[in-house]
C-alpha cells in the first residue's frame, strides 16, 4: 500500500510499498524494528548496533559507508540527523528514501515508533499501547547533574531527549536552561557570548565552579558516551560532596523509541533507590 511520512527535517519520504529492505543507522532505531517484529527486513545496520543479529554493518553511525549502504539495495534508510553525518545522509537521500528523526522527547520518541509501524505496515497497536502507557513521574523530587564527557567536561540542557527522560523519571535537569554558548571562552564564562550562528547549544560545556554553583541532589553517570572511572567519580563527587552518585546505562538515558517502554520504569527505580 505504502506510505508518505514527513520526517524531523520536514522532509516528505514516500514509500510505494511497505519497506523489505532496511539499512538501520541506529542502534536504537535497529532495536524498534526488531521490537516491530521486522528483524527479517534488515540488511544493515552500524558497527554499534547491538541487535539484527547476522546482519550486514555499513561503518558506525558517524562514519557511514555510502557505498555499502547502496550495495545492500535498500527501500528505506533510517537515521538520525544528530547520530550520522549529513554528508552521508544527504549522498543517501539522492538515491534511496531516507527517514531522519530528531526525537528531543519521550513522547516524540514514541511517535517515531508509530511513525516507523505505519511505514513498515507492521501490526504495532499492542507496542504503541504500552509505549503511552509508561507512567511519568508527577513532578520532579530532586535535581540531577547528567556529564555525558568528562575531559571537556559537557552536560545536556532541557532541549535533549536525555534531559526528558530524566524528567519522565522524576528528576530536574540542573542545567536545563544553560545554553552551549560559542566561542569556548564564552561557554566557561571567560569571555562574552558571540551569535551561535546555528550551531547546536544543547550540549554545554561547563566547569567544576559551574557545577558546584548550580548544585545536585544526584550525580547521574550514564555508561555512555563516556565511560567514567572511578577518577572522575572522585572529582565529581568532590565538586557535590553531598550528592548521591547513581551510575546508569546511557542506553535507558539516550536510546528513544521502544526502548524506553521498559528503560524508564528501569530507570526511574534506580534513581529513587
Amino acid at each position: 500500500m505504502g506510505a508518505r511520512l514527513v520526517d524531523d527535517l520536514g522532509r516528505a519520504v514516500v514509500l510505494p510499498r511497505a519497506p523489505r529492505r532496511i539499512v538501520s543507522l541506529v542502534p536504537s532505531d535497529t532495536f524498534t524494528v526488531v521490537a516491530l517484529g521486522a528483524a527479517d527486513r534488515l540488511v544493515g545496520r552500524t558497527t554499534w548496533c547491538e541487535h539484527g543479529d547476522g546482519v550486514a554493518t555499513v561503518g558506525g553511525t558517524k562514519d557511514v559507508d555510502v557505498e555499502a549502504v547502496l550495495a545492500l539495495a535498500p527501500d528505506l534508510v533510517i537515521a538520525n540527523q544528530e547520530e550520522n553525518p549529513r554528508k552521508a545522509l544527504e549522498a543517501l537521500a539522492a538515491r534511496v528514501p531516507v527517514l531522519v528523526s530528531l526525537p528531543r522527547t519521550v513522547e516524540q520518541g514514541f511517535a517515531h515508533v508509530a511513525r516507523l509501524a505505519r511505514a513498515l505496515e507492521a501490526d504495532a497497536r499492542e507496542l504503541v499501547q504500552r509505549a503511552y502507557e509508561v507512567p511519568r513521574a508527577a513532578s520532579a523530587t530532586v535535581r540531577a547533574f547528567v556529564p555525558i564527557w568528562m575531559d571537556p567536561l559537557m552536560t545536556i540542557n532541557a532541549d535533549t531527549f536525555g534531559s526528558d527522560v530524566l524528567a519522565h523519571a522524576g528528576a530536574a535537569n540542573a542545567f536545563g536552561d544553560r545554553l552551549r554558548l560559542y566561542p569556548l571562552a564564552a561557554d566557561l564564562g571567560k569571555a562574552a557570548a558571540a551569535e551561535a550562528g546555528g550551531r547546536d547549544q544543547r550540549y554545554p560545556r561547563v566547569t567544576l565552579d559551574e557545577v558546584r554553583a548550580r548544585g545536585a541532589d544526584l550525580i547521574v553517570l550514564p555508561d555512555e558516551p563516556h565511560a567514567f572511572s572511578e577518577a572522575d567519580e572522585r572529582v565529581l563527587r568532590d565538586a557535590l560532596p553531598s550528592a548521591r552518585v547513581v551510575r546508569v546505562s546511557g542506553k535507558d538515558l539516550f536510546w528513544y523509541g521502544a526502548w524506553t517502554i521498559e528503560a524508564l520504569p528501569r530507570l526511574a527505580a534506580r534513581l529513587a533507590s
